[in-house]
């Protein structure tokens, strides 16, 4: 039976809130690419050195949708930032067909009262 391709990705919010850097490891292909829109174009090495210092801090997410579509997983949450203000971020995932993630994209800037 293949992966579950929204359960790897749920997986990934818990990982990164954990600071469990070993999954991303296993989970992120060697072509991986990160786009957030201060940060176009990321590679692998890029991502953990722009992403990954805000990793391990505990953050809960509250998954607002996740929809598999072909190879990909769309996922809207929302989350507290330290502050308590509350945002909303939709992020795409891709797979390639070993079942790694091969990009990203995080499309932010929603406030959620």
């Amino acid at each position: 039976m293949p992966p579950d391709r929204k359960e790897i990705v749920r997986d990934s919010y818990a990982a990164f809130a954990a600071g469990d850097r070993s999954f991303f490891e296993q989970r992120l292909s060697d072509g991986f690419q990160f786009s957030a829109p201060p940060d176009p174009k990321l590679d692998r090495e890029g991502y953990f050195q722009r992403c990954w210092p805000g990793a391990g801090r505990g953050q809960h997410f509250d998954f607002v949708r996740l929809i598999e579509a072909g190879d990909e997983v769309v996922v809207t949450y929302e989350s507290a930032a330290p502050g308590g203000a509350r945002g909303r971020n939709t992020e795409v995932f891709t797979f390639d067909d070993q079942d790694k993630i091969i990009r990203t994209e995080v499309y932010f800037g929603w406030n959620v009262e």
